[in-house]
């Protein structure tokens, strides 16, 4: 698999994910689609969104509720692409919203792999591979970045890292859609800044690309750690994503 086609299969899929066309995300111009809900979609997004703006680099594909057509499009043509992911810029989307009864929530930043950049996967710790039946007992908070309790059903594959028969590290991927696979990685506190989650994140990185489907990370912009972990393990920024959810829904966060 080649890094072209990987970065294919993404726009593919945040096509199927927006209700657009993939060939939208490498326009020069932004453009606004109507969100719908699509079986395909990746298993975690709350479809049809209110707002969802994605960018590759090049333009805005903005996938919303038609109701809210004129605040987007408003928005994402006063700004340019890279801004409107950004304050102050985002308090006037987030200020247009809350009249709705609507906020700026989730903001997140996406990775796809080198292909020519994984490193070998080496450490002082045994490297297992593990499969669903072993996930059972590791529903765990220490254990939940590379495990989601939630959509258990989605957890496919992972590789942990042991100390005897002790768990020191697990990075694992859940089946968010047909053809990538979504990687996250715990490392327990006392062997951290060791390496371990470069090395689970790229052997795992190399599994499920074996395996044909294409592996992607996702974390927050200030989530430095996580960040470096991608690029240590040979992951390179390709898309960003803001969405806009219900006062209901962002509130749940901050409790």
């Amino acid at each position: 698999m080649t890094n072209k086609t990987i970065l294919q299969i993404a726009m593919e899929q945040s096509a199927v994910d927006a209700n657009c066309k993939a060939d939208d995300f490498t326009k020069s111009e932004n453009v606004i689609a109507e969100s719908k809900y699509s079986a395909q979609a990746r298993k975690y997004l709350q479809l049809p969104f209110a707002c969802h703006l994605i960018s590759y680099g090049a333009n805005i594909v903005a996938s919303i509720d038609l109701r809210y057509k004129e605040i987007v499009e408003k928005y994402i043509a006063k700004y340019p692409a890279m801004r409107c992911f950004e304050t102050p810029y985002l308090h006037v989307l987030n200020e247009a919203f809350k009249k709705h009864g609507n906020q700026v929530c989730s903001m997140s930043e996406y990775f796809l792999p080198d292909v020519n950049a994984i490193p070998e996967a080496n450490c002082d710790y045994e490297l297992r591979i593990l499969r669903p039946s072993d996930f059972e007992g590791l529903y765990l908070p220490q254990w939940s970045n590379a495990l989601c309790i939630e959509r258990k059903e989605l957890d496919v594959l992972g590789v942990g890292a042991y100390l005897g028969n002790d768990l020191i590290g697990l990075a694992a991927c859940s089946a968010d859609c047909e053809n990538m696979w979504q990687i996250g990685v715990d490392v327990i506190p006392e062997k951290r800044r060791q390496g371990v989650a470069s090395v689970l994140t790229s052997r795992l990185a190399a599994e499920i690309l074996d395996r044909g489907k294409v592996p992607f990370y996702c974390c927050a912009w200030s989530n430095i750690g996580s960040a470096r972990n991608a690029v240590k393990s040979g992951f390179r920024p390709a898309w960003v994503e803001l969405t806009v959810k219900p006062d209901a829904v962002a509130n749940e966060f901050i409790k």
